[in-house]
C-alpha cells in the first residue's frame, strides 16, 4: 500500500496513545489505541442525535464538540465525559474539549475525523477545511447551497483522499438497500419511472412563532456567537425564528428549505436504484413556489419531472400533493418515499416498511450472479470502519453531489419560471445565462470560497 504523510499520521493515530496535557484539560486522557478520535461541529439538534449513536459505537473516542451556543458546547461535553465516566468505571474523566470556533478544534493533531451538522450552509465550507486538515469527514445532508461549492468539495475530497460519509442514512437500511437490489437486478422489469416524496415547510408551520417565520429582530442571546453562525452567509437581523433547529432549515441564506433537507433522501434512494449515483438527470420541468410571508424564502411546494439519459423519469414532489397521486397504486405511502415502477410490477420504500406489486417481489432471494449493493446495517459504524480500512463508505462523496443536483436544479427552474437542460457530463446548465448564475453563491467577507 502506498502511503502519504496523511495517511502515515492516521496510521500512527491508530498505534500510539494519545496524551493530551492535564492542564488543557483538567486531567490526563488517554484514549485507547484502536479507536478513531472524533470531534463534532454542530450539536443542536441533528448534532446531538449523531454525537449520541456515535457514542454507542465501541472503537471511536469523542473527544472534542464545536457549536456558536456556548451553553450547548458545554452541556453537549458533559455529555460524552458521563459517557466514558461510566465505560472507563473513571468518576474523575473530564476530557471532552470545548471550542466555539471549528479552525481551532481543527487544529486539533489528535482528532482522526469529524462529524459535522451545522446549519447547511457550512456544511461544506467546514468540510473542506476539516479535509484540508487532514480529518476524514461525516456530513450532515443536504450537502451545500450551492452546486459549485458542492463540486469544489469533491474535488478537494479525492485530491486529499479522505473519507467522505453523507448523512444518507438509508443506505444503512436493509429495506432501501433490498429495493434497490430488485430494481437494479430487473425484478420490476424494466424500470421506466420513480415517484419520490417527502415534506414541506408547512409540516412545521406551527413551531413557528409568526406565519413564515418571525422578521421582528431581537437581541442576541448571552453565550451565541450569531457571527459566526451566520459565517459566510449574508449579515442579516437575528430574529427568534431565525437560528432554531427548525427555522435553519428554511432560511435561504443557508439552506434551499425541504426540497433539499427532506428531499436529499428519497432522492438519493432514487439515485441508487436507478443505477445513477455518478450522473443526474439532464432534463427538469415543473413547478413549485416560494413562501411569501415571513422569514423564509424557501420553496414551499414543488412539483417536478426530472428526466435521464436513460429514459427513465422521476416525479419528485412535496407531500401534500404527492400523496393523491401515489396512493393510486401505493395505497400505504405516507410523508416521505421512494417508488420504482417497472414493465412488470413495482417496489417502493419508506422508514416503515418495504411494498410491492405484485407482493411475492418481496420474498425474492437474490441469485448467487445479481447485484449486490453496498452493505451497511449501521451508517455511523461504516464510517468508522472505512477510516480505517480506507474503503469507500456506503454513501460517497460522488453520490452526494450528485442526488443534491436534483434539488438545486428544482429549485433554479422554480426561480427563474422555466425548464432546466443539465449536461451531466460537465455539469452545467446550457443555454440558460440567468439559471446559471444560482450556480454559486457569494461569501461574506472575510470568508472565501
Amino acid at each position: 500500500m502506498k502511503y502519504s504523510r496523511r495517511n502515515f499520521l492516521k496510521t500512527m493515530s491508530f498505534c500510539v496513545p494519545v496524551l493530551v496535557p492535564s492542564s488543557v484539560l483538567g486531567r490526563t486522557c488517554i484514549s485507547p489505541n484502536n479507536r478513531i478520535n472524533l470531534g463534532h461541529i454542530g450539536v443542536g439538534g441533528r448534532g446531538t442525535s449523531l454525537l449520541k449513536s456515535f457514542l454507542m459505537l465501541k472503537n471511536t473516542q469523542s473527544v472534542a464538540v464545536c457549536d456558536a451556543f456556548k451553553d450547548r458546547c458545554i452541556d453537549r461535553a458533559s455529555i460524552i465525559d458521563q459517557h466514558y465516566s461510566e465505560e472507563f468505571n473513571d468518576p474523575l474523566y473530564k476530557c471532552c474539549r470545548v471550542f466555539s470556533d471549528f479552525r481551532d478544534l481543527l487544529a486539533q493533531k489528535d482528532i482522526d475525523a469529524v462529524v459535522i451538522a451545522t446549519p447547511d450552509h457550512w456544511h461544506v465550507p467546514i468540510a473542506i477545511a476539516a479535509v484540508k486538515a487532514g480529518k476524514d469527514v461525516y456530513v450532515e445532508k443536504p450537502l451545500g447551497v450551492s452546486i459549485s461549492d458542492n463540486q469544489k468539495l469533491r474535488k478537494i475530497v479525492h485530491k486529499y483522499g479522505a473519507i467522505f460519509q453523507y448523512g444518507t442514512q438509508q443506505r444503512s437500511f436493509y429495506d432501501f438497500r433490498f429495493v434497490c437490489e430488485l430494481v437494479r437486478n430487473g425484478y420490476i422489469g424494466d424500470l421506466h419511472t420513480i415517484y419520490t416524496w417527502c415534506a414541506a415547510m408547512d409540516s412545521q408551520a406551527s413551531v413557528f412563532n409568526a406565519p413564515g417565520g418571525s422578521m421582528v429582530p431581537v437581541s442576541v442571546p448571552t453565550g451565541f456567537d450569531y457571527d459566526m453562525w451566520l459565517g459566510p452567509a449574508p449579515k442579516t437581523p437575528y430574529t427568534i425564528d431565525r437560528c432554531t433547529n427548525f427555522g435553519t432549515y428554511h432560511h435561504y441564506d443557508n439552506s434551499l428549505g425541504f426540497i433539499a433537507g427532506w428531499g436529499a433522501h428519497p432522492l438519493d434512494i432514487a439515485q441508487w436504484g436507478n443505477n445513477t449515483d455518478n450522473t443526474a438527470p439532464v432534463y427538469y420541468e415543473g413547478k413549485g413556489t416560494i413562501a411569501e410571508q415571513g422569514l423564509f424564502r424557501t420553496v414551499d411546494t414543488w412539483d417536478f419531472w426530472c428526466t435521464y439519459a436513460n429514459g427513465v423519469r422521476m416525479r419528485f414532489i412535496n407531500e401534500k400533493q404527492a400523496l393523491p397521486v401515489v396512493q393510486k397504486e401505493f395505497k400505504q405511502a405516507r410523508d416521505h418515499g421512494t417508488m420504482f415502477v417497472g414493465s412488470e410490477g413495482w417496489v417502493a420504500v419508506d422508514r416503515s416498511h418495504a411494498y410491492a406489486s405484485p407482493a411475492f417481489l418481496l420474498n425474492i432471494k437474490l441469485k448467487k450472479d445479481d447485484i449486490k449493493l453496498s452493505s451497511s446495517l449501521n451508517h455511523y459504524q461504516n464510517f468508522i470502519d472505512c477510516v480505517k480500512s480506507r474503503r469507500q463508505p456506503v454513501s460517497p462523496i460522488h453520490s452526494a453531489v450528485q442526488s443534491d443536483i436534483i434539488s438545486h436544479l428544482c429549485d433554479i427552474s422554480v426561480r427563474v419560471c422555466r425548464p432546466i437542460q443539465w449536461d451531466p457530463l460537465n455539469e452545467k446548465i446550457l443555454n440558460d445565462p440567468e439559471a446559471d448564475r444560482f450556480m454559486s453563491r457569494p461569501y461574506r467577507n472575510p470568508w472565501h470560497r
